[in-house]
């Protein structure tokens, strides 16, 4: 039986394959389990693939599931959890900014009876101090508009029980923000504190713009009180409109008829014009993600496995 099952979701990783794999390797070796590593090929466009295949034929534990095309990470996420097969499964991403060396910390977490064992970064190296705010204010803004904690600064580098697995298996949505679904589905969870380490190579994928589209699927996913804000807003408004209406009569009956303001009445016009676009464009984010389930697209299409089975399952059929 697989005792633990680490997933490894990939996108041009080339450069990095041989530290990372001789860093988990080493780590997961003296712990004397049955284990596997899942590797999910994201569509890379450098030798990513070529590299996992050389060490597949060495190392027979090394499953590699070949995605069609770039899916994105939370996609390519989900596709290695549901080829897992270990009682235990921890993501990591193969850029070793989450140190191989706390999984021994985390299955003794594991074995005390706990079913989810998250890393939480007490520092963050090698981040700029803007994307060092921003996560910050992110963190803070989902934590108040959403029922669901999220744990701040805890990324998806985690254990999980094979009952969160299966738990995570029938949450059938594609706009997939996996922090949150992790923190969905609940069970029994415990913390570990870590230093995270910069990119050991290789260029991130993730810039400005990405994480601004992430965020927006983070809140969108977990909040509807962008939805409701604006009924509220609505509300004051009309209130504001009404006592204004109110004193414009009473100043004309007692002083009479003067002509209005060419400057303040275009402020008025302006403000309630990008007022309706801003709502609009709130109501769009949710209608789009409406639209992406209904059409009931499949996460992921795989064009071929190996060490492993292509399965029939609710992501490739």
């Amino acid at each position: 039986m697989i005792e633990l099952s680490v997933v490894i979701p990939m996108h041009n990783e080339a450069d990095n394959l041989d530290q990372f794999f001789a860093r988990l390797i080493a780590v997961l070796n003296p712990l004397k389990i049955y284990y596997e590593l899942v590797c999910v090929n994201d569509g890379s466009q450098d030798d990513t693939l070529e590299k996992l295949l050389a060490y597949q034929k060495r190392h027979r534990f090394i499953k590699i599931i070949d995605l069609s095309r770039n899916f994105g990470k939370e996609i390519a996420l989900t596709a290695g959890l549901d080829y897992s097969n270990g009682a235990a499964v921890i993501p990591i991403d193969a850029d070793l900014q989450d140190p191989p060396e706390l999984i021994g910390e985390l299955l003794a977490k594991w074995r005390e009876g706990y079913d989810v064992v998250y890393a939480t970064r007490r520092l963050r190296h090698g981040e700029t101090f803007t994307k060092k705010i921003t996560a910050r204010l992110f963190y803070r803004i989902i934590d108040k508009m959403s029922d669901t904690h999220i744990p701040k600064n805890t990324g998806d580098f985690r254990l999980m029980d094979r009952s969160v697995i299966n738990a995570l298996s029938k949450l059938p949505e594609r706009t997939r923000f996996m922090k949150g679904l992790f923190a969905w589905v609940g069970f029994k969870q415990t913390v570990i504190y870590y230093d995270r380490e910069p990119r050991y190579a290789g260029e991130t994928n993730w810039n400005y713009w990405r994480l601004w589209n992430f965020a927006l699927e983070g809140i969108t996913s977990f909040s509807v009180l962008p939805l409701k804000i604006w009924s509220y807003l609505g509300v004051f408004l009309s209130l504001g409109s009404m006592c204004y209406a109110i004193f414009l009569i009473l100043r004309t009956l007692i002083m009479g008829v003067d002509v209005p303001g060419y400057a303040s009445m275009m402020v008025v016009i302006l403000f309630l014009g990008g007022i309706q676009l801003i709502s609009l464009g709130v109501i769009g984010e949710y209608l789009a993600r409406i639209y992406t389930e209904v059409k009931a697209r499949p996460l992921y299409l795989v064009r071929n496995t190996y060490g492993l089975k292509i399965r029939t399952n609710k992501s490739t059929d």
